[in-house]
């Protein structure tokens, strides 16, 4: 069967899957794809190996293989030895400003009339503030515990 994706670096390409090898000090799924990339590669002397020698010699999937492999001719050589974005992260509601303005709010002083301050009411007053239109509970607790701060 015809490989789909065909890894054909150039001498210049060469250079850096041989590099990160050699020297040892990059992680170890990026020198993992480096030797994939350089097994791989269809302008070396021997020839390509077949993905599953590959897999095999290297302790890793086949499909790993074929994922790097496709991931060098659509994305390039520098995608192909990094991770893989992940796309199911979600975006942080809070941004370095507003949870300096979180803090601050929970640290600072209480409303008239109040002996304490709660989750909710650090809640609303972010939005009465307008530094978020809208934000749960929940996120300011988290918040306040990642930063070790807790209201009131």
């Amino acid at each position: 069967m015809e490989k789909k994706y065909r890894v054909q670096l150039t001498q210049e390409e060469q250079q850096e899957p041989k590099g990160l090898v050699s020297k040892g000090q990059a992680s170890a799924y990026r020198q993992t794809h480096a030797r994939i990339l350089m097994l791989s590669d269809e302008n070396q002397a021997e020839g390509p190996m077949k993905d599953g020698e590959i897999a095999r010699s290297l302790k890793v999937g086949r499909a790993t293989v074929e994922r790097v492999r496709r991931r060098c001719v659509e994305e390039g050589l520098e995608r192909a030895l990094g991770r893989r974005e992940q796309l199911n992260g979600r975006r942080k509601k809070l941004d370095g400003q507003g949870e300096a303005h979180l803090i601050a709010l929970a640290c600072g002083e209480l409303p008239e009339g109040r002996a304490g301050c709660t989750l909710k009411l650090l809640a609303d007053r972010l939005v009465e503030c307008e530094i978020i239109e809208s934000i749960s509970t929940e996120t300011v607790r988290q918040t306040l515990k990642k930063t070790n701060s807790s209201p009131g």
